[in-house]
């Protein structure tokens, strides 16, 4: 399944979530964020790379049969995320958890529900400490598997970034829960013309470890293909 079908997919997410993806202020925040990262030359980080994150986030707990408030709460992290960015790209994790606070408690999230997500925001970009808890685990597998052409905002460029070259050489992705194995895959078709499988390896193998850690706080194991062919 491509991206842009996964967009299409209707997921039926609980109504605070729903309003939380209609919320002024999360709206705007996300606009900035991503505008900031366009002038620093980053891929799409916007309301397609929120939703994406927010709609895996909630779909890998569901599918692991974890309780649905537990879901609703990494979906509304992995929707938050990247929101810090429109302060800067450094800290934008911390900076973004702050934001995300009086967010979550304008459509109606317990301060303990809010502190999960603030936690969930931290942990999707901190190199250093622990996956805390599920939530935090679906947020960091659902955010480092966005890998697909459609994020990359200049592709007569490809040549000259390799975020870029991996992303738009990456023609297919889908993120897929085993339920009955506990197995979280995420298969990608590349295409070896634009980019070569090792390139891949140069810039997300701390994200694909990172997937691993976190599959494994969630009692599960993650797995990648790429080509049809199982690298980890």
């Amino acid at each position: 399944m491509q991206h842009s079908e996964a967009l299409q997919k209707k997921i039926n997410l609980p109504s605070r979530i729903e309003k939380l993806y209609k919320n002024e202020k999360a709206r705007i925040f996300i606009e900035a964020s991503d505008k900031y990262l366009e002038c620093l030359g980053y891929t799409e980080h916007g309301f397609r790379h929120s939703r994406i994150v927010s709609n895996s986030a909630y779909r890998i707990l569901k599918n692991l049969a974890y309780p649905e408030e537990t879901a609703i709460l990494a979906a509304a992290a992995g929707y938050l995320h990247d929101i810090g960015n429109m302060l800067g790209r450094e800290m934008h994790h911390k900076m973004g958890a702050v934001l995300a606070k009086e967010i979550l408690q304008e459509v109606g999230f317990s301060i303990e529900e809010s502190l999960k997500v603030m936690t969930a925001i931290v942990v999707h970009e901190e190199n250093q400490g622990a996956i805390p808890d599920e939530v935090a685990a679906s947020v960091v597998i659902a955010d480092k598997s966005d890998v697909h052409r459609s994020r990359v905002r200049n592709p007569s460029m490809v040549t000259e970034d390799i975020h870029d070259r991996v992303n738009y050489a990456a023609t297919e992705s889908e993120l897929t829960v085993r339920s009955d194995e506990r197995k979280i895959v995420l298969s990608l078709i590349i295409d070896t013309r634009i980019s070569p499988v090792i390139e891949y390896f140069e810039i997300f193998l701390q994200r694909m470890i990172a997937c691993r850690k976190a599959a494994a706080v969630l009692n599960a194991e993650f797995n990648l293909y790429i080509n049809n062919t199982r690298m980890a």
